[in-house]
């Protein structure tokens, strides 16, 4: 199946994955492993990659030869934050311009502050980040954070962590069906389903770390992701047979049985 392009650069696998939340970094090491995933993403403000010397570096355990690594804002509630953060990483990743922006609305519901998320996009994009972004499900505001120059946006699915998988596949559709760059679905996945739902809406990827990250067996769980990321795929560009309500057609050809 076709790669996944953003920002001119392509990927092997449609499926992006977090690093927060697991009980080492070698679980961290081993499940990214298992999901086959090529993009990982990383909350600068709770995991070092550099920023202090004297404890472990994620990037020894996920180094950036191996992985493309994706800087986060995770934990930041206004642009001016988020731009910093960002700087920060993009130093720290000797000018990795590829990043994911989330400027948060709430510590409760974690759901995104769409104006200060494009107030921090128009900046990014003028300052030369590749800018990925977490909004809420809204096609304008999607359409909006497109033409500012955002390369992937990244609607949520549903509440971060919560697990509840694709609550409004409507909105998901009206955005897949205008955006001219790449839509992953960001937040909300649980289970494997939720992710091939995704992908056979036409999402051209998903990003997700709790539901791995809190399975009983988050390897088993990242192997099961994957599958279901690239069944979703397979099902969206064979194309689905049409639904057709209080009709039967019989799988088996009606002329020609035996003994008729």
């Amino acid at each position: 199946m076709n790669q996944l392009t953003i920002a001119g650069t392509s990927y092997p696998s449609r499926l992006l994955v977090g690093t927060g939340k697991y009980q080492d970094f070698s679980a961290t090491r081993a499940a990214i492993d298992a999901s086959g995933a090529a993009i990982v993403t990383v909350a600068i403000r709770r995991m070092n990659i550099g920023q202090d010397a004297s404890q472990p570096n994620l990037l020894d355990v996920l180094p950036p030869s191996q992985f493309t690594i994706l800087p986060n804002t995770a934990g930041c509630y206004n642009a001016d934050d988020a731009v910093r953060t960002l700087r920060l990483a993009r130093e720290l990743l000797d000018g990795h311009p590829l990043c994911k922006l989330e400027v948060l609305g709430d510590p409760h519901s974690l759901f995104p502050n769409m104006p200060e998320t494009l107030k921090a996009a128009a900046t990014l994009v003028k300052e030369g980040f590749h800018v990925m972004v977490y909004c809420s499900d809204d096609p304008i505001q999607a359409r909006m954070l497109e033409e500012i120059g955002c390369v992937a946006v990244m609607p949520l699915a549903s509440l971060i962590g919560s697990g509840m998988g694709i609550l409004n596949p409507w909105n998901l559709r009206l955005i897949i069906d205008n955006a001219k760059v790449p839509v992953i679905v960001d937040a909300g996945v649980g289970t494997a389903s939720d992710a091939a739902i995704a992908m056979e809406l036409g999402c051209d990827g998903v990003l997700m770390n709790t539901a791995i990250a809190h399975a009983n067996n988050p390897l088993l769980m990242a192997s099961a992701m994957k599958l279901g990321v690239e069944a979703g795929r397979a099902a969206y560009l064979a194309g689905r047979m049409p639904r057709k309500f209080y009709s039967a057609d019989p799988s088996s050809p009606t002329s020609g049985l035996i003994g008729a």
